[in-house]
């Protein structure tokens, strides 16, 4: 079985990008897992995901009642690191990444966020608002469950 290579996406010509940081009640190990096995406990809507965590494997998912998101994993390090494109109506259709850094940080865990590639500032910070309060929404959720 052939394998297509990967081929992260160019960015040069987007240099728009945003960093969001928290520290997270959960584990890294918690964190990982949810980000490659359990979207639909953080993010996407119930039902809808298509993803196994494989690196360059396409995803799709819903999420906020219905919008479609899709992409492909550029890199996984267990309970370090995930490294994935982001497609949705909000990036305008192009090719983002986002990459979630995780390290232990007492119980929980500092988990940086960034999320580059945006053809524009507008798009940029109307994401930095939405993570911001995503970021914020999956600390309560998984705090709750730990």
């Amino acid at each position: 079985m052939d394998v297509a290579p990967l081929r992260p996406p160019d960015l040069a010509a987007r240099p728009f990008f945003l960093v969001a940081e928290r520290i997270m009640a959960a584990s890294p190990a918690e964190l990982y897992h949810q980000c490659t096995q359990q979207f639909g406990l953080w993010f996407a809507d119930p039902g809808s995901i298509l993803m196994r965590p494989v690196v360059n494997q396409p995803f799709f998912f819903t999420a906020g009642g219905g919008h479609p998101h899709y992409g492909r994993f550029l890199r996984l390090e267990p309970d370090r690191l995930v490294e994935l494109t982001w497609v949705t109506g909000g990036t305008e259709g192009t090719e983002t990444v986002l990459t979630l850094e995780l390290s232990a940080h007492g119980a929980g865990t500092a988990l940086l966020l960034t999320h580059a590639g945006f053809p524009n500032d507008v798009t940029r910070d109307r994401h930095e608002k939405s993570w911001a309060r995503v970021l914020e929404d999956w600390d309560h959720r998984t705090a709750v469950a730990v």
